[in-house]
């Protein structure tokens, strides 16, 4: 649904994007994860045909580069910086951007109800956007990008800064929209939304693309080791180790010179783990 094939984008001695090639095949939810200034954003960029790449190319479902507004009908797209208008209502944005893909009448109107039942808006359909929250904002911005029904969406961080019960709804409508056949890519900061949502997951930093995989496949080639944390006497310890069932059955056999152990606690190698290894933990800003 989605080809890159060596692309590359320089701003002056900067190097946002450096030979990044990817595949996305239709139907799965694909993670991009990376730290601020990763290059995450202007890959997503190049994606929409908002910025044109110094070489390589895009191609989106077989039928070409995202350049032309017949490639682009293709697309939903859901910015992190939320592209509605305050003084229109719910309903009025979605009528607008249905009529700038070319949809009109009873389609139209079809489409604007089913986006906003889709992620919990009808009810304040009729309400301008200013008066909504912060999290009914991401909900309509999400509608948005599905008003005109297509393949393929790119959701850059749609969960960012909103309410849990506005996330939980965000996060059950992108599973609804993968179950429907929709291609999703899906950048968020959140490791846990990346591990729970995605399909597959790539990982870029510094424009590079470092890893790309199934979560489970990463954990087990960069998490590294499992740690057990035990207490003895107000004591802590920590032991990295591949079998951490063995090591647990091991301390709790074993009374040391401070005694028993009181407490046990396994720490798992996850996607942040995953993460964290191959960015570093350095402070990006």
């Amino acid at each position: 649904m989605l080809r890159l094939e060596h692309l590359r984008k320089t701003y002056g001695s900067l190097v946002a994007v450096d030979d990044v090639s990817l595949e996305v095949r239709k139907g799965e939810v694909f993670g991009l994860l990376g730290p601020n200034g990763a290059g995450k954003s202007t890959t997503i960029g190049m994606c929409v045909g908002l910025v044109s790449p110094d070489s390589g190319s895009v191609e989106i479902g077989g039928v070409g580069a995202p350049t032309t507004d017949a490639v682009r009908r293709h697309l939903g797209v859901a910015p992190q910086a939320l592209a509605i208008y305050d003084d229109l209502t719910g309903a009025e944005n979605l009528s607008l951007f249905g009529r700038l893909y070319g949809l009109g009448g009873r389609d139209l109107s079809d489409r604007v109800h089913r986006a906003l039942d889709l992620v919990g808006l009808m009810p304040r359909a009729s309400d301008r956007a200013g008066k909504y929250s912060g999290g009914m904002k991401r909900r309509l911005n999400l509608a948005a990008a599905l008003v005109h029904d297509p393949p393929l969406l790119l959701l850059d961080e749609p969960t960012a800064g909103v309410d849990p019960q506005s996330r939980n709804n965000i996060l059950d409508t992108v599973r609804d929209l993968a179950r429907a056949g929709r291609t999703i890519i899906y950048t968020t900061h959140y490791m846990e939304e990346a591990q729970r949502l995605c399909d597959r997951v790539g990982i870029i930093d510094k424009g590079r693309l470092l890893c790309v995989g199934v979560v489970d496949d990463l954990v087990r080639a960069h998490g590294g080791k499992s740690v057990v944390r035990v207490e003895r006497a107000g004591k802590h310890e920590r032991v990295e180790t591949d079998d951490p069932l063995r090591e647990i059955a091991t301390v709790l056999a074993h009374v040391g010179p401070d005694g028993p152990a009181t407490g046990v606690h396994i720490e798992r190698p996850d996607l942040e783990s995953v993460f964290l290894s191959l960015t570093g933990r350095s402070l990006r800003d």
